[in-house]
């Protein structure tokens, strides 16, 4: 559920104060315009620091996202921006985290961001999963699995699950942002889940397919069972999700998920 953009005037003065309680008097605010699942999403100027700040109201179910999000902030790999507090007060949960001066990654073949996307993935996939309460890969697709089911999306990977391009800063390097959604599963389902945005860009399911097996041994190896499987329940969860929220972007998701086991179901790659 989207939570409506508010700026930092707008928010309660106490939650203001509580904020700045962390970081010094506020000089100056800009508002991000990017994302949807923050009710403040921020640049934040103070006389000795910038630094980013989010939050959404306690009341709303975003509210868990970010608190999971923040949870599992200090087990992520050096390219990621640190948490640097946590606050909640007057009816808000507000973080702040270091300030990345970058721009979105740019999915479109041939881009020069691919390489620096593709070895954020990988440092990612080489950091421990925490021990940790994670959402297990299985569980989180039951719903949507088929008569395969899910239990070959077993296994003990740190997962982002949702590498949408805005998700992704780049600077020198690419850094995964927004862990709204962090899951412990079989290694080559984030490859699975970038695909879809490969070809959200332009890529056709061949090249995005052929691009990732050049790049990630899981996905190279993964069981084309297991695939299928998940790739069937990614399906119907995008089915799903275009159904509740018809937004363009969504139903081309969902359209490309199709594409993608239409080619997957075909001749063995």
């Amino acid at each position: 559920m989207p939570v409506d953009r508010i700026h930092w005037d707008d928010l309660p003065p106490g939650a203001r104060a509580a904020v700045e309680q962390q970081t010094g008097a506020v000089l100056r605010v800009e508002t991000v315009d990017a994302g949807a699942n923050s009710g403040i999403a921020a640049t934040v100027h103070t006389a000795d620091a910038t630094l980013f700040v989010k939050g959404v109201p306690l009341a709303h179910p975003q509210a868990r996202t970010q608190q999971r999000e923040a949870g599992i902030n200090p087990y992520l790999p050096p390219s990621c921006p640190r948490l640097l507090w946590q606050v909640q007060a007057a009816g808000w949960d507000l973080i702040g985290y270091e300030h990345l001066v970058g721009r979105h990654a740019d999915y479109a073949p041939g881009s020069p961001d691919l390489p620096l996307v593709a070895r954020a993935l990988l440092e990612l996939q080489d950091t421990p999963c925490p021990d940790i309460e994670l959402k297990r890969a299985e569980d989180r697709w039951s719903g949507y699995a088929g008569p395969a089911g899910t239990k070959s999306l077993f296994g003990d990977t740190l997962l982002h699950t949702d590498l949408a391009p805005h998700n992704v800063l780049v600077t020198h390097r690419a850094h995964l942002v927004d862990w709204a959604w962090p899951t412990r599963g079989a290694a080559w389902i984030d490859p699975a889940v970038l695909i879809l945005r490969l070809m959200e860009a332009g890529h056709t399911a061949e090249a995005a397919d052929a691009w990732s097996r050049e790049r990630f041994r899981s996905w190279a190896t993964a069981p084309r069972a297991s695939v299928t499987a998940f790739c069937e329940a990614n399906a119907r969860s995008w089915d799903e999700i275009a159904r509740n929220d018809p937004q363009d972007w969504k139903r081309g998701m969902a359209r490309h998920a199709h594409d993608w086991l239409t080619y997957w179901r075909g001749p063995a790659t």
